[in-house]
């Protein structure tokens, strides 16, 4: 491989997260997760399986971190018990690239058995698939095709979902208003703990 194939890899990310949907989906996801976990005081559960699932995790620590309190929540654990974490105030937030992962869906038809009325956002890049049908809000990746020379591996696909995780979580601290100080309420050590302090004090 040389650097131009390098180059043409870096340019394919980029175009893909360049042709992310803009729409509404965004502001009614974030009045979702506001009112449930900011007004009812609810909170946040993300869930999906293997690598979106990973991308999942990083959301709610990431959420948690900037004001808006959020938890990861297995789609098999869930099923053997982890399913009690959720509370008629929460709000879901799923990721699944095909939108067809079985142990998603079957945590949206054991969530309801709980709290049928429970809000539900999606992220997919099948937004005609039976998740994405089920849920309240759907965002769209695009869909991007994978830089995998398989076209198996997800690559850009979780590039696609983790800007739209990063979306979300601004457009959520700037909707509550999220401030150096409470940055550094919550950040007690390493860098990033002195620095909003520092900032708090300005």
């Amino acid at each position: 491989m040389n650097l131009d194939e390098i180059k043409e890899l870096i340019a394919h990310e980029a175009q893909a997260v360049s042709n992310i949907p803009v729409t509404d989906d965004f502001e009614k996801a974030i009045n979702i997760i506001h009112t449930q976990v900011h007004e009812k005081h609810g909170k946040l559960i993300t869930s999906g399986m293997g690598k979106a699932g990973q991308i999942a995790h990083n959301m709610a620590t990431t959420f948690s971190s900037t004001g808006t309190p959020s938890v990861f929540l297995h789609p098999s654990e869930a099923q053997h018990g982890d399913l009690g974490i959720i509370q008629k105030n929460d709000a879901l937030l799923m990721i699944s690239n095909s939108g067809k992962t079985r142990e998603i869906i079957e945590l949206i038809d054991l969530t309801r058995g709980l709290y049928p009325t429970i809000p539900i956002i999606v992220i997919t890049g099948n937004t005609e698939s039976v998740l994405a049908e089920e849920s309240d809000v759907c965002i769209g990746t695009g869909n991007p095709k994978e830089v995998c020379p398989l076209g198996l591996s997800p690559t850009t696909s979780t590039t696609t979902m983790t800007v739209i995780g990063d979306v979300l979580v601004v457009m959520a601290m700037k909707k509550i208003n999220f401030s150096n100080e409470e940055y550094a309420k919550r950040h007690h050590g390493g860098y990033l703990g002195d620095k909003s302090r520092k900032a708090a004090k300005k």
